[in-house]
């Protein structure tokens, strides 16, 4: 992952896809199963990014064919 200022308040990010899922799987679970003390309107907030999210991922799914996936790297085990 990369992470870059490209302004003060608006980063630019570089991520393998499985990066990526594993933060919007995570973000998914937070909003359909958070802990009373998560406020209301973070959990809002954390919802129309999720859809946001989603929304992104129609229009790249339509404009582009899919790649092949890159590699991932190695796990230690």
């Amino acid at each position: 992952m990369e992470l870059e200022r490209v302004r003060s308040t608006v980063l630019r990010g570089t991520f393998h896809v499985y990066e990526l899922a594993a933060l919007v799987a995570a973000a998914r679970y937070v909003t359909q199963a958070a802990p009373p003390e998560v406020p209301a309107e973070s959990l809002e907030q954390l919802r129309r990014l999720l859809d946001d999210y989603d929304r992104q991922v129609r229009n790249l799914s339509n404009l582009s064919a899919p790649h092949a996936p890159a590699p991932q790297p190695p796990t230690a085990d």
